[in-house]
């Protein structure tokens, strides 16, 4: 957690941190505003320290807003909150701080601040949305926790937005498998929605992360849903739709993912199912079709990322970035063509017996294959 700001350190950010938790609360001011005022004034604390007729000069600030803006009471609410979440230990994360999501910080109209319970880790740049219909169907529960589980597997972490259906189906799935999950939530990450989830939100927070840009407390609005849609995919390299019907909130998800540069990806179904009919448009209006993990990883193709070994190895394949540094050494000295266990000893400088045991649990993971008279080819 080194890397997440706390609201409980003595940190020279704090009265920044309530500013934005401030510029937050304003009513009328929504991501999108907040990141136009941001970009005039400098920052949340500059912006609460304007005046009313500098805020009024702004584009797209109405009289209202600017009165609210200018007000103390935003501040001393700011305050209140930073203290709720320093007592009930929900870590905060400002969009120019390290540990905030790196993919997130980059879409056009950021969360200012996110509130998040549980950790957020380096891996987790490695992640992947899975979304689709609360009214989903047996087959679309299966592909999705098959889907979760075979890419947790691969190291990806599995987001998704702990609503019924499709999205719980996910994070069961990458839970099961042992990988590492995330909920964005419309809702406050104190406001568990839906209340039965609650158990399953527990366990995502201890093996991921509740994800919120809404102050803990607030309730579930309808309006709320779409707008957390856009952090879904913005935190991740693509989004899969399992099942989605023509009017699926899901297909926000997938429309932002296409915004934002994302992949996205469909899982079809049958073609009468009225399930499916969201994924087949997508499928027709040329979104990829995919049948499973392998499709995904197919797809994505070789990645260039900060979290690679070290700037000597090249990744072919986004599962080998859970690799240890000497995993990915020896790999990288693999390729499809065939090379003697002997070439690959000299090549690393390693011990012989620590390259033969690697080449072992690599051969086991299935990243490389042996053949006849030692010989080694990647998978």
């Amino acid at each position: 957690m080194s890397d997440i700001f706390d609201p409980g350190s003595a940190d020279a950010d704090t009265d920044e941190t309530v500013a934005a938790l401030a510029l937050s609360l304003a009513p009328g001011v929504g991501p999108k505003l907040q990141t136009v005022l941001v970009q005039h004034f400098g920052s949340p604390r500059q912006v609460l320290a304007q005046s009313y007729d500098a805020l009024l000069a702004v584009p797209g600030i109405g009289e209202k807003v600017a009165r609210s803006l200018a007000g103390p009471e935003l501040l001393a609410a700011g305050a209140a909150l930073h203290q709720q979440c320093r007592q009930q230990h929900i870590m905060l994360l400002r969009g120019n701080q390290p540990g905030f999501p790196r993919r997130l910080r980059e879409i056009c109209d950021p969360p200012a601040v996110i509130y998040c319970r549980g950790s957020l880790l380096p891996q987790d740049d490695l992640a992947i949305a899975i979304v689709g219909s609360r009214r989903c169907t047996l087959y679309g529960r299966r592909q999705a926790e098959r889907l979760a589980g075979g890419l947790a597997r691969a190291g990806f972490t599995i987001v998704s937005g702990l609503a019924r259906g499709i999205d719980a189906a996910a994070h069961c799935g990458a839970l099961n498998a042992g990988g590492r999950t995330l909920a964005v939530m419309a809702s406050g990450v104190l406001d568990i929605y839906p209340p039965e989830h609650s158990d399953l939100a527990g366990d995502i927070s201890r093996q991921g992360a509740l994800i919120s840009e809404m102050p803990p407390d607030q309730k579930p609005k309808p309006g709320l849903f779409p707008q957390r849609n856009r952090i879904i995919s913005g935190m991740c390299l693509g989004v899969i739709v399992v099942e989605a019907t023509r009017t699926s909130g899901s297909l926000y998800t997938a429309r932002h993912g296409l915004e934002q540069g994302r992949e996205v990806f469909a899982v079809p179904g049958n073609i009468d199912s009225i399930a499916s009919e969201g994924c087949h448009a997508l499928i027709r209006d040329g979104v990829t079709l995919i049948r499973g993990a392998d499709d995904v990883l197919a797809e994505l193709g070789p990645l260039a990322t900060p979290a690679c070994p070290s700037a000597d190895v090249t990744v072919h394949h986004p599962r080998e970035l859970v690799l240890n540094a000497i995993e990915s050494e020896i790999l990288n000295c693999i390729s499809s063509a065939a090379v003697h266990v002997d070439d690959i000893v000299r090549s690393t400088q390693l011990d012989s017996s620590r390259v033969l045991a690697t080449l072992t649990v690599l051969e086991m993971r299935r990243f490389v294959r042996r053949l006849p008279g030692n010989l080694f080819v990647r998978q």
